[in-house]
């Protein structure tokens, strides 16, 4: 058992017996576990888990079933679980169990999506699947297309690089990026990689891209130039008005890439599409399924308006994409991502798809949607909490206990850190913290709340807040209590 091969009908026999090894090892430390996150803080949970793993190199093996049952129920153990409605800290989800199962046969066929003759199958599925998802971005855009990423970063990386090599082709040096001060650190960290310009960084009042604030920028820039837009920001989720910056950066003659790693997914309701109203005119949208689509990590799409633009990709290496193995009619796959080897991503994604449809997607995207709403309506009706006033973000919602508001702004603000940690080390919930304006104009630091939980709603929402609440009546930020004992 410990040298069978995961492949073939054999394989599927032996990867059966462990997977039970597997499963059972997952509900005995979630049951340890016994909330959504570990208790202790990390000296705590270093020390179980060191404590049940080491030595992680044995001189002699322990086997396959006692190693999975040890490992994986200490892991387990020691997990932060987004399938618990109280682990409400990021854009990190609940993944479906069928995404799961999918992930599983992935991980046993173990196709390679870098050259045909190590992912036939596979390799037709991604381009479907592809095809499909740059259609949702891009309905009627007959030359659209789609790569799949590993996330938000690799998709923002490869839109700004293949904007460089447009620029470049056109006889630039470079290409200047226009961003607004909510982008996510992935579009400057792009920018260092792809050793271009500096961004130009404008204002984000309120949280979201002034397009007026763009038009100035852009008139001062020479030269090529993208402008970034955001839908979906990672600290209040919030969606740049994406039809006025596609006109200012269509009149100065800019590009526009949206990132929708967080929000591209709402293009699965009809309902709620028309929040992304002005996405089609942007020439690349960054789209994540790892968030608002509960996949394991990594689901990542990267859709373009015009599939030629993916041409400065193309990679000869003659091991994976021979001239005459190309002639002869094999597909080349190399130019689908700046990664050489990468796991089938897509398998899971297209049991997805299949499984719920559009419909049943679109059903799951509109419940988040609606559960923030709720909890917004259950802060507002809080006697001891307050939520940040304006708009609610896609499914994000910030708040903050009363009593950091009659504190100076200093000790309020380290009143709503210091209930974050606690939540967090004792284990009972994993709320996020954002800083963000106030109806004042003063930039406060809030508790996040990010709902991506498919069933979450009611009494799990009331209940965290409640939580919170007495969490704020019991901390003090001068004297920080011990921890309380098992729950």
């Amino acid at each position: 058992m410990d040298l069978a091969v995961a492949g073939g009908a054999d394989g599927a026999y032996a990867l059966g017996k462990l997977t039970s090894v597997v499963l059972d090892a997952l509900a005995d430390g979630a049951t340890a576990r016994g909330g959504p996150m570990p208790g202790g803080g990390p000296a705590a949970v270093a020390e179980r888990l060191r404590a049940a793993c080491a030595p992680v190199l044995p001189e002699r093996g322990t086997g396959a079933e006692e190693a999975l049952r040890t490992v994986v129920r200490a892991v387990a153990e020691g997990a932060a679980d987004p399938a618990h409605p109280w682990c409400a800290a990021h854009l990190h989800c609940p993944p479906l169990a069928v995404a799961a199962a999918a992930d599983l046969a992935a991980a046993a066929l173990n196709p390679s999506m870098d050259s045909w003759d190590q992912a036939p199958a596979a390799a037709v599925l991604e381009q479907d699947v592809t095809a499909a998802l740059a259609a949702l971005v891009y309905p009627g855009r007959a030359a659209a297309d789609a790569l799949v990423t590993s996330g938000g970063t690799e998709s923002n990386l490869v839109a700004l690089l293949l904007a460089r090599e447009r620029a470049r082709a056109a006889g630039a040096a470079t290409v200047r990026v226009v961003c607004g001060a909510n982008a996510h650190h992935s579009v400057r960290r792009a920018a260092w990689l792809l050793d271009l310009p500096e961004p130009v960084t404008v204002a984000a009042p309120g949280g979201r891209l002034d397009p007026a604030a763009v038009d100035r920028a852009l008139a001062r820039t020479t030269g090529p130039a993208l402008v970034v837009a955001t839908a979906g920001t990672t600290d209040e989720g919030l969606v740049d008005p994406l039809p006025d910056l596609a006109a200012v950066a269509a009149r100065h003659g800019a590009e526009l890439h949206v990132d929708a790693a967080y929000g591209g997914p709402l293009l699965f309701s009809e309902r709620l599409a028309p929040r992304l109203d002005g996405l089609t005119a942007a020439t690349s949208v960054t789209f994540d399924l790892h968030k608002l689509g509960w996949q394991p990590v990594a689901a990542g799409v990267l859709a373009v308006a015009d599939g030629a633009a993916l041409a400065p990709l193309a990679l000869r290496a003659d091991y994976l994409n021979a001239d005459d193995d190309g002639e002869a009619g094999l597909p080349d796959l190399l130019g689908r991502s700046i990664r050489t080897t990468r796991r089938p991503d897509v398998l899971k994604v297209a049991v997805t798809l299949r499984a719920l449809g559009r419909d049943g997607l679109g059903a799951l995207v509109e419940h988040c949607v609606h559960a923030a709403h709720a909890l917004a309506a259950l802060v507002d009706a809080h006697p001891r909490l307050r939520r940040r006033p304006g708009d609610i973000g896609i499914s994000t919602v910030l708040f903050r206990p009363t009593a950091a508001d009659a504190a100076a702004p200093a000790d309020g603000d380290a009143l709503v850190a210091e209930v974050r940690r606690r939540l967090l080390t004792e284990g009972r919930a994993v709320v996020g913290r954002a800083v963000a304006e106030d109806a004042d104009g003063t930039r406060r630091l809030w508790l996040k709340a990010t709902l991506l939980h498919p069933r979450a709603a009611g009494e799990d929402l009331a209940g965290l807040l409640d939580l919170v609440a007495a969490t704020a009546a019991r901390t003090s930020t001068t004297h920080p209590q011990e921890p309380e004992g098992p729950r």
